[in-house]
């Protein structure tokens, strides 16, 4: 009957992966902290190894596919957003509010610019312009989590670079996701749709929940956690932190965007002042309390999404090479809106940071993939992967080109 049991447990396959995962994930780390690489890059490769493997020896369990990978890798992004919002303060980042604005508008407007001409050149004739459009809307999107994890690795996530980065990839979140908006609505209005009323309802949601999150939140955060400096019980900043955290993320996906926005925002109003009764209490900041999950989550995070790419569509000559092109223009759109920093930044840093594009580019993979147009997949199975191959490129070549860039300092 025990042994029955243990066959039967539902939790076993779940203990199974994720001690799967987190083995895999220090191993795949520790070879690239071998080649002087950063962490996050073997920890992306062994996601794409452990894909591999599984076709090959179908016994190991589907990463990719995994309900629970697929949870606990969110939780994974979400905690170590808030954790990169609690390095920094709003006046800290109003410092560098306008530096940011124009490192987004031109990592988002060069890069997509650049990825359309490349798709037009390399698809001629075979595709729609709104497919042309799409892919280099692709190429827009920013994923922060990379970055931020080098930077904190390299300890620049205080830098005034590091700041501008994360503020950027906060506006080009809410500019890629109105270019998602923009395209998914052409894709529709192809096919007797209408873009306007969307692109509006998109537009003022997002705002507003920014506006919101960093004016009101401001202002009752310190009276929220006030009161809850009476609670008696022990350890109450990590679980009401995280609460906090994780409600901005869900409040942050009910206004369309994605939660890592929400999250980093919580991290961002929960300035020290506001919480010192609590730590002086409980003896440990609560960027010392969040540290340990982030160390145990967001590797999850990082082999997950180098699980997503499927290897056997990757790895044919003519997608390669698609898949390369398409790197290349991004890593040199998102390199130019370096300069943008202004003076007194260093601008191959801030490049650098904003070359990733990762989970956020995997997001507007997963709705193309959604979209038809005259009752054909947008998104054909090659052009996918040439896409999904393209992300993974520039999410190892941002942490590598920016832990160089870091080291050089």
């Amino acid at each position: 009957m025990h042994l029955a049991f243990l066959v039967h447990d539902p939790l076993a396959g779940t203990l199974m992966l994720l001690a799967l995962l987190w083995l895999s994930a220090k191993v795949g780390g520790e070879l690239a902290v071998r080649l002087k690489l950063p962490a996050v890059t073997g920890e992306l490769a062994v996601g794409l190894a452990l894909t591999a493997l599984h076709r090959a020896w179908p016994l190991l369990p589907d990463v990719a596919a995994s309900p629970a990978a697929e949870l606990l890798g969110g939780l994974g992004v979400v905690v170590l957003m808030f954790a990169v919002g609690l390095e920094s303060t709003v006046p800290q980042m109003l410092k560098v509010g306008a530096a940011s604005l124009r490192v987004a508008l031109v990592g988002v407007a060069v890069p997509m610019a650049a990825g359309l001409a490349g798709a037009w050149l390399l698809l001629p004739g075979r595709t729609p312009f709104v497919l042309d459009l799409f892919i280099g809307a692709c190429l827009c999107a920013t994923s922060i989590g990379i970055s931020a994890q080098v930077l904190r690795e390299k300890g620049a996530a205080d830098s005034m670079e590091g700041r501008i980065i994360v503020g950027a990839a906060v506006v080009d979140d809410v500019l890629g996701l109105l270019v998602l908006v923009a395209v998914s609505g052409l894709v529709g209005a192809a096919q007797g749709g209408s873009l306007g009323p969307e692109l509006a309802r998109t537009l003022l949601l997002a705002l507003g929940f920014l506006a919101a999150a960093l004016t009101l939140g401001r202002l009752a955060t310190p009276r929220l956690f006030r009161l809850a400096s009476r609670f008696r019980g022990e350890q109450v900043l990590l679980p009401l932190g995280l609460g906090f955290a994780f409600l901005l993320a869900w409040l942050g996906s009910l206004a369309g965007l994605a939660s890592i926005v929400g999250a980093y925002a919580a991290g961002l109003i929960l300035e020290p002042a506001h919480i010192e009764d609590l730590e002086r209490r409980e003896r440990h900041t609560l960027e010392e309390l969040v540290h340990p999950l982030v160390t145990v989550l967001s590797p999850l995070f990082f082999v997950l999404m180098g699980a997503k790419v499927d290897p056997t569509a990757l790895f044919q000559p003519a997608t390669l090479g698609f898949a390369a092109l398409l790197a290349a223009l991004g890593v040199a759109g998102k390199f130019v809106a370096g300069y943008a920093g202004g003076r007194g930044t260093r601008a191959a840093v801030v490049g650098w940071g904003m070359v990733p594009r990762g989970e956020v580019g995997l997001i507007f993979v997963a709705a193309g993939a959604q979209l038809q147009l005259n009752g054909v997949p947008l998104l054909a199975p090659d052009v996918q992967a040439g896409i999904i191959g393209a992300l993974l490129l520039t999410t190892v070549a941002g942490p590598v080109g920016l832990g160089w860039v870091l080291r050089k300092r």
